[in-house]
């Protein structure tokens, strides 16, 4: 059904800018990019409803999965590792701090990989209806993103059990760690899509990629732990490589967001987080800017090489 209102939406734009004495083509990478994206939200919108038909299809609970499994997973954290592990006496609040980094990482790492195969999983409609080719990236990045509420609010309502009380900092901090984060997907997005339609070794790279990622960052550990190995090594520059990552800029803006605000909970940055946060969300922007000129480079080989 999806499919077919693509087409006649496809067909109905030809006819349009036939009737309006334009070309009714244009080559492909020559479109306005990430700007025609936003003038086919109706395109958007039926490809976002396709893949969520399609992920929850014969499902009898449908969207409620998404709050079953993150409350299971928080529940599974709390007593495996806060518990029995005893992580709760090293880390106040151990459960939130750490699950504060994992909805992060779910949320990359479910955008990250679809986004990457989006082309390849679609490719009888990039084959077959015109459409801008950025759209099928970003519809993963928007699935993606209903997944990511509902462990949100898992979060939340973990917090609130531990006597979250946020304060204007904290919202914004959690605010900027989300728009952050959706810019990040974004450009790792753009450039996964291209590379897997021309390599397809790409998507298992980045699997590999996302095993690490986790590690990467303060999501089960606390940065003074890396600060103390890597801070004093070769001059200290893989403290500073580590601290530039923006996955670890993101996880700790969600710590002071969540976290730092629950009771008796007492959190302190590093001292270089000011500056490395602005190099990384600089070299975020940059990656953004590269992944979408490439993206545009490749998009006339798309169809032939699905």
């Amino acid at each position: 059904m999806e499919v077919n209102n693509l087409s006649e939406h496809s067909n109905a734009l030809r006819e349009t800018s036939v009737s309006k004495g334009q070309a009714a083509f244009r080559a492909p990478g020559e479109n306005g990019g990430l700007l025609d994206v936003f003038r086919r939200k109706y395109l958007l919108r039926l490809l976002v409803r396709k893949d969520m038909r399609a992920r929850y299809r014969g499902s009898y609970l449908g969207m409620l999965w998404s709050y079953a499994k993150p409350a299971t997973q928080f529940l599974v954290f709390y007593f495996a590792i806060g518990v029995f592990m005893g992580m709760n006496r090293s880390i106040h609040n151990y459960v939130v701090y750490m699950f504060s980094g994992i909805v992060i990482m779910n949320y990359f790492s479910e955008a990250f990989n679809q986004s990457t195969r989006s082309l390849t999983a679609n490719q009888n409609l990039v084959k077959k209806i015109y459409m801008p080719r950025e759209l099928f990236p970003i519809s993963s990045l928007f699935v993606a993103f209903w997944h990511f509420i509902p462990q949100v609010v898992i979060l939340l309502l973990g917090s609130l059990v531990y006597g979250w009380r946020p304060g204007p900092k904290n919202l914004l901090a959690i605010l900027i760690a989300v728009g952050f984060l959706l810019l990040l997907c974004l450009a790792v997005g753009l450039l996964g899509a291209a590379l897997n339609v021309l390599f397809r070794d790409t998507e298992n790279f980045v699997e590999l990629m996302l095993q690490v990622a986790t590690w990467a960052s303060p999501v089960l550990y606390k940065w003074e732990m890396v600060r103390d190995v890597l801070g004093d090594f070769q001059g200290g520059w893989l403290w500073w490589v580590y601290q530039c990552n923006p996955l670890t800029i993101i996880v700790e803006l969600f710590h002071y967001g969540f976290w730092a605000a629950t009771d008796g909970t007492q959190m302190q940055l590093p001292e270089i987080f000011v500056p490395s946060a602005c190099i990384s969300f600089v070299c975020t922007l940059l990656l953004l800017v590269v992944s979408e000129k490439l993206f545009r480079h490749f998009d006339g080989r798309f169809a032939q090489e699905l």
